[in-house]
């Protein structure tokens, strides 16, 4: 066999679904394990969405679409972004399978070798194997010293960025801390964007999950429209994480050119979830609604727990994780937490977060009470 390619090479497996292929391991052996590692919200798909799709393949929308996605789609995401405050055509738009692939291809579209990309850390897993996966090389800055809020820390990111760096990536709210930025950051993130002519990947996946605060959408703000691409998709807000389905909206010069590879790679969405896309975009505000509240009552749940334990952390004003100081070397503790008191969490050096864990309150109030007593019983918290 031939050497394997370099560029994959340099990538390390996901850490987050390595833990929890480690939790199937174990629930294989018969082991109850609570599961906190996973990033997937533990409601069935509301049930108009499952029906639309059902319906579309009755009706026959079972073989190759538009290569960008079905026009009903795109006009559903376009009249979303409108309610953002994002003004976007159609032909501004692609549909993707999932958000992920939407990142991938944004990232290989503007990623030459050796091009610089900026994390805000902690940051989700994926964005540096993608950013290798390109050739594009890393700057980091830290908002663990900020209590993982990105105003603060306006100053290191001007230091951080330069006339070199092509890509800055701004998650709002956060995977893996919940943080939503404020407006005061995210006009910071826009006067160096356009002091460096930076674009900025806008990613939204969790902006329909908050609690008591509005997320602002980076492209509204004066200026950014012509620089950043907004990513989003239908995993996380609409419980949809096994349908696969995303989307990226951006100037039309750049679609046209992720485009191409969206063509050679995916083809296209897959059809029927195209439809289930448009019910879940125009009829589902209520199950949004009842499934964040209940992700809100799951936040103060963890929160009050862990204080109990003398762990202290931030209620996060989104997403559905808490970061949670653990040990110096968190990947040990990990190991420990899923080994001896069978709880599976992510550790946080996997995020660019060395001493915290990941926790996901994506499971029921029964199922966190039950990991944090297991927890302190092994002497973890």
């Amino acid at each position: 066999m031939s050497e394997f390619a370099a560029r994959v090479e340099r990538v390390e497996p996901s850490a987050t679904l390595a833990i929890s292929n480690l939790a199937g391991e174990l629930e294989a052996d018969g082991v109850d394990v609570v599961d906190l590692s996973v990033g997937e919200p533990d409601f069935p798909t509301p049930e108009n969405i499952v029906a639309a799709g059902k319906d579309a393949m009755d009706s026959g929308h079972t073989g190759y679409t538009s290569s960008n996605g079905i026009p009903e789609l795109k006009e559903a995401i376009a009249d979303k972004l409108q309610r953002d405050g994002l003004d976007y055509a159609t032909d501004e738009i692609i549909v993707t399978p999932g958000g992920k692939q939407a990142l991938y291809e944004t990232f290989q579209t503007l990623i030459d070798d050796g091009d610089e990309v900026c994390l805000l850390d902690p940051a989700w897993v994926s964005y540096e194997a993608m950013v290798k996966l390109a050739g594009g090389s890393l700057s980091r800055v830290d908002l663990t010293p900020y209590d993982l809020q990105l105003e603060p820390a306006l100053d290191d990111l001007a230091a951080a960025v330069t006339d070199d760096t092509e890509l800055l990536v701004v998650n709002s709210p956060s995977n893996p801390t919940g943080s939503v930025f404020t407006d005061t950051a995210l006009r910071g993130v826009r006067d160096l964007a356009v002091e460096h002519d930076i674009t900025v990947i806008s990613d939204e996946i969790y902006k329909e999950i908050t609690y008591g605060v509005e997320p602002t959408s980076l492209g509204t703000l004066e200026g950014m429209a012509d620089r950043t691409v907004t990513i989003n998709g239908f995993s996380k807000a609409y419980s949809m994480t096994g349908w696969r389905l995303g989307y990226l909206a951006a100037p039309e010069a750049l679609v046209d050119q992720a485009a191409k590879l969206h063509s050679h790679s995916v083809s296209c969405a897959t059809n029927f979830v195209q439809h289930a896309g448009v019910e879940a975009l125009e009829n589902t505000d209520q199950a949004v609604a009842q499934m964040t509240e209940a992700f809100e009552e799951r936040r103060d749940l963890v929160v009050d727990l862990l204080a109990e334990h003398g762990v202290d952390v931030s209620a996060p004003d989104g997403a559905f994780y808490v970061m949670v100081p653990v040990a110096d070397d968190d990947q040990q503790w990990c190991e420990d937490a899923i080994q001896d008191a069978h709880v599976a969490t992510v550790p946080g050096s996997a995020f660019g977060a060395p001493g915290y864990a990941r926790f996901s309150y994506a499971n029921s109030q029964e199922r966190l009470r039950e990991a944090v007593d297991r927890l302190a019983a092994e002497e973890l918290v």
